[in-house]
C-alpha cells in the first residue's frame, strides 16, 4: 500500500473554517472521523489522503521538510520560514482569504521619515548621534534582512520579537517594526504608521506544494484530482451559463459577442434548432441578453454554475512544471 498523499490544513480559527469552506465549496469536503478535536482527517471519496490540522507555522516546516504534499499557509509564512522558497515548494494557488501585509512602521512622531531611503539617512544618523545601530523588532528575520539589503540599509539590528510587537517602540525596546497587518488599525493605536513604500510583502493564504514530497505516480494522480476541482470551481465562479435560442445567430455575431462582452461558447455554435449556450463574466450578463435579444432571441437564461471541467488544468500544469520529471 503506498504512503497517503497529505495535506496540511490549518488547525484552528478563522483559518481553519476557511480552508474548510474552500475545499467544500471546490466539492473536496474535509471530515474528521474523531470529532472537531482530531488532528487528522480525510477528504470525503479520496481514500488515500490524510489531512493533517497544524498551526500555519508548522503546516511551512511541514512543507519544507517534504512531510506534506500540499498545504494550506500564508505566503508570509513560506518565505520568513523556507531558505530557497522558489526552489523548495511552489505557490500553486492564491485562495482569497487570510489577506495580510508585512510592513515596516515607524513612530507617527518621526515626521520627516516617509520612504525607506529616508530610513536610511535616519540610521546612519542615529547611529551617529547614539554610538549604537538602530533597532528593528520583528519576527520576520529572514524577510526583513531581505528588503533592507534590497533598499541598502545597513546599520540597524534586528531585535526578535516575542510578544506584540506593535508595542515594542513605546516600551523601548526598539526604535521601528516590521510586522504584518490587516487594516492598521492596531499600529494606528500603538502611535506607528507604514512607510510610503514600506509593505514588503501582500500576503495570502496560499495552496503550496513541497517538491521534497514523496511525489509517486499515485501521489500526482491525486494532485491532479484535487487541482481539477478547484479549477473547475475557480472557472464556474468566472461565469454564468446563458442559454437562448434563434436560427438568426451566426459566427460574426458570436465573435462581437466575445469581444464586447468576454463571452465563450463552450459547445460552439447554435445546435440545427438554434439552441445556443454561452458563457458569460457576471457584470456583463444584462449587456448581453439585451443584445442576444435585440437580434432575434426571444427568451435568454441564466443559470448559476458549479463546476466546469476543461480538458487542461492550469494548476496540475504549474505543478508538474515545478516537481522533478
Amino acid at each position: 500500500m503506498s504512503a497517503p498523499f497529505v495535506l496540511a490544513v490549518p488547525s484552528k480559527g478563522r483559518l481553519q473554517e476557511n480552508a474548510e469552506a474552500f475545499f467544500a465549496r471546490a466539492g473536496l469536503k474535509l471530515t474528521k472521523a474523531g470529532g472537531a478535536r482530531d488532528y487528522r482527517g480525510t477528504i470525503a471519496g479520496l481514500d488515500n489522503v490524510e489531512v493533517a490540522y497544524l498551526s500555519a507555522s508548522e503546516i511551512a516546516a511541514q512543507l519544507s521538510r517534504g512531510l506534506a504534499h500540499f498545504g494550506v499557509t500564508g505566503e508570509d509564512l513560506v518565505r520568513e520560514n523556507i531558505a530557497d522558497a522558489e526552489k523548495r515548494v511552489s505557490l500553486i494557488d492564491g485562495l482569497g482569504f487570510g489577506y495580510a501585509d508585512v510592513v515596516v512602521a515607524v513612530p507617527q512622531a518621526w515626521i520627516d521619515v516617509r520612504t525607506m531611503a529616508d530610513l536610511d539617512d535616519v540610521a546612519t544618523g542615529f547611529r551617529e548621534q547614539h554610538h549604537m545601530r538602530m533597532r528593528v523588532a520583528t519576527k520576520f528575520i529572514n524577510l526583513t534582512r531581505a528588503f533592507f539589503s534590497q533598499h541598502g540599509i545597513s546599520d540597524y539590528r534586528i531585535v526578535e520579537s516575542t510578544g506584540a510587537t506593535e508595542g515594542a517602540p513605546a516600551a523601548g525596546s526598539a526604535e521601528l517594526i516590521v510586522d504584518i497587518t490587516t487594516t492598521g488599525a492596531t499600529l494606528a493605536a500603538n502611535g506607528l504608521r507604514v512607510l510610503d513604500d514600506g509593505v514588503m510583502l501582500r500576503s495570502q493564504a496560499n495552496l503550496v506544494a513541497s517538491k521534497d514530497a514523496d511525489w509517486s505516480p499515485e501521489a500526482r494522480e491525486t494532485a491532479r484530482i484535487i487541482l481539477d476541482h478547484i479549477a473547475a470551481r475557480a472557472r464556474a465562479n468566472k461565469y454564468r451559463e446563458v442559454r437562448t435560442r434563434f436560427r438568426q445567430c451566426d459566427a460574426a455575431l458570436l465573435g462581437e459577442a466575445h469581444s464586447r462582452f468576454g463571452v465563450e461558447a463552450p459547445f460552439g455554435g447554435p445546435t440545427s434548432s438554434g439552441m445556443l449556450t454561452l458563457h458569460c463574466p457576471p457584470g456583463q450578463l444584462y449587456a448581453l441578453a439585451s443584445f442576444l435579444r435585440e437580434h432575434g432571441a426571444e427568451t435568454v437564461s441564466v443559470v448559476s454554475l458549479d463546476y466546469v471541467f476543461d480538458r487542461e488544468n492550469p494548476l496540475f500544469a504549474k505543478l508538474e512544471a515545478f516537481l522533478p520529471q
